[in-house]
């Protein structure tokens, strides 16, 4: 088995980008089938529980209020929403479920609120996952004690690059929240975008941030930017599919033992570009039709590209944990700003 490494240098993190193709994407195979079932596919769903109005700056996401996308904010969902939406979502074939909500960070009422649909969604059957943007210490232990298993937080973009795209939060304040849910006891889901106009270079070094956390994420989002009107980043140049392609192959090469997901840009995807990122270790989707205020491809096409390259969906064993009654009797996964940049 390949030793897990977490001492990447940015010139070897290149050295694999400038791998021809074929060479990149056959070390990659080979490295995903070390780690994992090479046609399975983990699925999850994603619910945005509470839409816009965020105060932040960053220039890929249609939910800062700062800029005119024509999205209105909303309130906080009812439990009762988010729990009937979940439960559409196991029947989809979802075996996990996350919640975003665009806050900078949430308040501690909120985080009591997000616990009980936690609870709730996890008493299901489910899986659970959440972005609410920063979290202190003691908000990630509250989490924890509900039964959320996943928390996202991307680190967006490589350090050097990262303060051309967000003013108001500080890359360590990103790192600290990691470190509060692994210390909390949760899994972390941590990524981020291309194609906000940053070079190779700095596509590796995203990379390398990543792969030398403390612990590798246990879902890696991979992020192909989806430029919206009126936010800072429409009109840029898009990404050369190839390039996709091999930010993906990097990836698993670096976390060899993460879920590598494809996450935002999957409704420009042809289903070409789709399988050769599968090819290149992605074994993660977002299912359903949208992705918070961005199109995803619908579940019956997505059932239709499992079918025709031989893929099925990944089986996931629910360890139920401990929820308290009062939470399953009331209901019976960065933040979330855009949560596939989270």
């Amino acid at each position: 088995m390949t030793a897990i490494r977490h001492d990447w240098t940015r010139d070897e993190v290149l050295a694999l980008f400038d791998l021809p193709f074929a060479d990149l994407m056959s070390r990659a195979q080979a490295m995903h089938r070390e780690h994992h079932d090479a046609n399975a596919v983990q699925v999850s769903t994603l619910l945005s529980i509470k839409t816009g109005g965020c105060p932040e700056d960053c220039a890929y996401c249609p939910q800062s209020a700062r800029y005119a996308t024509g999205l209105k904010a909303e309130k906080l969902m009812s439990l009762d929403i988010v729990l009937d939406k979940a439960r559409q979502a196991k029947a989809a074939g979802a075996t996990r479920f996350c919640m975003g909500a665009a806050w900078r960070s949430p308040k501690d009422k909120d985080v009591e609120k997000v616990a009980a649909m936690v609870g709730a969604v996890k008493a299901l059957g489910m899986e659970t996952c959440a972005t609410l943007g920063m979290l202190s210490g003691d908000q990630a232990r509250t989490l924890k004690s509900a039964g959320l298993d996943y928390y996202n937080h991307n680190l967006d973009t490589a350090p050097d690059f990262y303060g051309e795209i967000i003013h108001t939060r500080e890359y360590q304040d990103r790192l600290d929240t990691l470190e509060h849910v692994r210390d909390a006891g949760m899994k972390t889901c941590c990524g981020g975008i291309v194609g906000m106009g940053e070079t190779r270079a700095q596509r590796a070094g995203l990379l390398q941030t990543l792969a030398n956390l403390p612990e590798h994420p246990t879902s890696v989002p991979i992020n192909r930017l989806v430029q919206v009107q009126g936010t800072p980043l429409a009109g840029t140049a898009l990404l050369d599919p190839f390039e996709f392609v091999r930010t993906i192959a990097v990836a698993r090469l670096l976390m060899p033992a993460s879920m590598v997901r494809l996450s935002a840009g999957r409704a420009e995807m042809s289903d070409e570009l789709q399988a050769l990122c599968f090819l290149a270790g992605a074994n993660s989707i977002f299912y359903g039709e949208k992705l918070l205020t961005t199109g995803n491809p619908d579940v019956e096409h997505d059932r239709a590209l499992f079918a025709r390259l031989g893929i099925h969906p990944l089986e996931v064993e629910f360890e139920p944990g401990t929820v308290h009654a009062d939470i399953v009797e009331e209901g019976g996964c960065g933040d979330a700003r855009h949560f596939e940049a989270a």
